[in-house]
């Protein structure tokens, strides 16, 4: 395990206080408030290694080609690793975890069939883009989208575990 340097540091914070996924470019620039010598390409290296450790995740949503990364779950609130969706906001580009999942998507399968995994990406626009604040604009997932056990999913895993690496991260 690499020694906790600044920069690294900068990146788990940049990360951490965006509390959504961040392209390497994003994570760049609120690095660098800590960090001003920040370049890309350490970046880029910071983001190899800490996938490697599993403290952050690739995000690669349906359509688009660029990586985006975000704070391996784990906080408390959250079991490492454990499974989760995303909202892509059509108006920005941002990208936001959503806790929760409707569950097994088994009866969606053709007869015959056996899922094993699933990804949800919701569309639309944020709070910030729609001009309203969080708690005004929506409401909270019902009860049985909140757990985050699926019994009915046969083999089920976390879409977005970090894999062995090919390459360049982007």
């Amino acid at each position: 395990m690499e020694r906790n340097t600044r920069q690294r540091q900068a990146v788990l914070d940049a990360l951490s206080e965006a509390g959504r996924a961040l392209s390497p470019g994003e994570i760049l620039e609120l690095a660098q408030r800590a960090v001003p010598s920040l370049n890309l390409s350490t970046i880029y290296r910071l983001l190899n290694a800490l996938q490697d450790e599993a403290r952050i995740l690739k995000v690669l949503l349906p359509g688009q080609t660029a990586a985006r990364f975000e704070a391996a779950c784990g906080d408390g609130a959250h079991d490492v690793g454990h499974h989760h969706h995303h909202f892509h906001c059509s108006a920005c580009d941002r990208v936001y975890p959503l806790h929760a999942c409707p569950g097994s998507m088994q009866e969606l399968a053709p007869a015959g069939f056996a899922v094993d995994t699933h990804e949800i990406t919701l569309r639309g626009l944020c709070a910030d883009c729609r001009g309203v604040k969080p708690a005004q604009a929506g409401r909270a997932a019902p009860a049985h989208a909140r757990s985050h056990a699926h019994p009915h999913d046969h083999a089920h895993t976390h879409t977005h575990a970090p894999a062995p690496r090919k390459g360049r991260t982007a």
